[in-house]
């Protein structure tokens, strides 16, 4: 009987042991229970979910109150940027047209280059003028290290330099944005910090009699004031990338920008501040 015992414990033990054995392999080759570790790179070390992988998907959901939207992805040497926004109001490429595609780029999902502008004879004007749009959005992202140029503007010239010049979103000297319009007297608000430091950034800037003046920078507030609420009367065109700023304040020698331009659109509304953000946190 003892050895009966000592026997059946000797084989008890055994399998315990061959058991041990057998999870301890499972548990180094089963993938399903491998370890892995991520960092989130941003300053606050968060992650969210965006509504939009794409600036294609973001500008998209909005593009039926667009007056139009240019990807501005063409080949170098193209003289139209086409309008995806279903108006058909397609763009002209004036002056030189080279198209980069840098790494980084903004809305690097989206595939496509985009429009390197040489500050003094690349732009786009647009095809059809407009009666005194009082109530509009102006968008676009832009990359530079040159203080000074206009992002967007509306011009009384469809290509020349403008005698009537208002609604424009364009750098100062000391690099900051400003978006200013005209009624009388010059009307702006203008950006705490400067834009130009060689990265990646999107602007919109909007105005309503209801809202007043907005001037967003990636995708946040960062000047406004209600109390303007009426553009200049006249008729014009908007135009990405040159116009006159003359007189304007913090008013650059170079009026033409300097860098590189994606995604430019102008709608008839107010882009709301949700808006805005997703359109911004889908070029990331």
């Amino acid at each position: 009987m003892n050895l009966r015992r000592l026997r059946d414990g000797r084989v008890v033990a055994l399998v315990l042991v061959l058991a041990v054995a057998v999870v301890g392999l499972a548990n180094v080759f089963a993938p399903t229970r491998s370890a892995f570790s991520a960092v989130v790179a941003n300053s606050g070390n968060s992650a969210a979910t965006a509504p939009y992988f794409t600036c294609s998907a973001a500008v998209g959901a909005d593009t039926a109150n667009a007056l139009f939207a240019y990807r501005l992805g063409e080949a170098s040497g193209a003289t139209t940027a086409a309008d995806w926004s279903g108006k058909g109001l397609n763009g002209t490429y004036q002056g030189a047209m080279t198209a980069s595609t840098p790494s980084p780029n903004a809305c690097p999902r989206d595939t496509g280059s985009s429009y390197v502008l040489n500050g003094s004879t690349s732009f786009v004007s647009t095809p059809r003028s407009y009666a005194n749009p009082t109530t509009f959005s102006e968008e676009v992202w832009f990359r530079t290290t040159v203080a000074g140029g206009m992002l967007v503007g509306f011009g009384s010239n469809q290509s020349a330099t403008s005698g009537q010049h208002d609604r424009q979103i364009y750098i100062n000297t000391t690099g900051q944005l400003v978006f200013g319009t005209y009624n009388g007297t010059t009307q702006v608000v203008t950006s705490p910090k400067a834009y130009t430091d060689g990265a990646w950034h999107h602007v919109v800037a909007t105005m309503s009699a209801s809202t007043g003046m907005r001037l967003y920078a990636d995708g946040a507030l960062v000047a406004s004031n209600t109390a303007f609420t009426a553009p200049e009367n006249y008729t014009g065109y908007f135009r990405i990338g040159y116009d006159t700023v003359s007189g304007w304040p913090g008013q650059p020698s170079n009026f033409a920008f300097t860098g590189s331009m994606r995604y430019a659109a102008v709608y008839s509304t107010v882009l709301s501040a949700t808006q805005v953000a997703n359109h911004a946190a889908a070029g990331r």
